[in-house]
């Protein structure tokens, strides 16, 4: 069900849903320090976490953030603390005056997987053990991170994601947030929760129907699509469409073409979020509603949530 190193939702759960109904009727990133970026002084947590490498670049005035799992590329409970770290210690640094951010870039060290999103492992257990707050505690620390993400971190810099590989789900969501997108050719990106039963409930609907309007939200979600990066691309999610293997070069050329109109860039940004704002109480609202959702599903959509996550372990080695 995985090859070549590589996780295929589109593939897998093809194969898992004929298992079911028989019973039932690429290359790594390269390192970024090998140009010249390196870790700010300043004493600070950020630069020693366990699942996320940040390096500070003083030359460019840009944080550059790569996960790095330290098991299957999704947003488990460590990623996602640390990603809150990540941006508390970006933000108290840049209000102390000891890093002038201009731009957040957000990538994965991960072959292949930008992030596969959710946690499948503890869905299917809060979901076995009807376990309601589980699901919300876990719900509320994703879009705690999505809503920073959105906001930037509350600085006025430009966010920048680099998808090198897949970003499904929960990946997704949390892509959609950032300011620029920058792809290479072999990334995909959808939303496969209706394969599972389950919708995606941590920022997606909420982000789609403001870029893109309800209906072709709600067109994405329901059908479960895997898309190209071209096909991205061309709706407008992706902003930079690039050659495998040239992901970082194109950041970097982003910022040096764009950082004399800073400023400028920073204001457009700024004013669609003001033209389209997205609060937290949404958000808690549509996860609260996700996590009752969710304890609904039946158990033929629990064994294929589980066999995915067996699929996702595989991948982690």
């Amino acid at each position: 069900m995985v090859d070549s190193g590589r996780f295929s939702y589109s593939r897998d759960t093809a194969e898992i849903a004929s298992e079911q109904h028989d019973v039932e009727a690429g290359p790594p990133s390269r390192d970024i320090r090998q140009h010249g970026i390196s870790k700010d002084p300043a004493r600070s947590t950020m630069f020693d976490l366990g699942e996320i490498d940040v390096h500070w670049d003083a030359e460019a005035e840009a944080v550059w953030a790569f996960m790095a799992p330290s098991g299957r590329p999704n947003f488990s409970r460590e990623m996602l603390r640390d990603a809150q770290t990540w941006y508390s210690e970006t933000k108290r640094l840049f209000d102390a005056g000891e890093m002038p951010v201009k731009y957040i870039v957000a990538g994965s060290h991960f072959p292949g997987v930008f992030n596969l999103g959710g946690d499948l492992d503890l869905f299917c257990a809060c979901i076995e053990n009807g376990d309601l707050p589980g699901l919300r505690r876990y719900g509320h620390a994703c879009i705690d991170v999505v809503y920073q993400t959105w906001k930037n971190a509350d600085i006025p810099a430009v966010s920048i994601a680099l998808a090198q590989g897949d970003a499904l789900g929960g990946g997704f969501e949390a892509l959609l947030c950032f300011d620029v997108v920058i792809a290479e050719r072999r990334a995909r990106f959808g939303l496969p929760e209706m394969l599972f039963g389950l919708f995606p409930g941590m920022g997606a609907y909420s982000i789609l129907a403001r870029k893109l309007g309800r209906l072709m939200a709600e067109r994405m979600i329901l059908s479960g699509k895997v898309y190209s990066a071209e096909e991205m691309y061309d709706m407008g999610i992706v902003h930079i469409l690039v050659d495998d293997g040239e992901g970082e070069r194109a950041v970097r050329d982003y910022m040096a073409a764009n950082r004399r109109h800073h400023s400028g860039h920073v204001g457009v940004f700024q004013a669609g979020r003001r033209v389209d704002p997205l609060e937290y109480g949404e958000l808690q609202d549509i996860v609260d509603n996700w996590a009752l959702s969710a304890l609904k599903i039946s158990l033929t959509d629990v064994r294929m949530m589980r066999r995915l996550a067996s699929a996702q372990h595989r991948l982690a080695g």
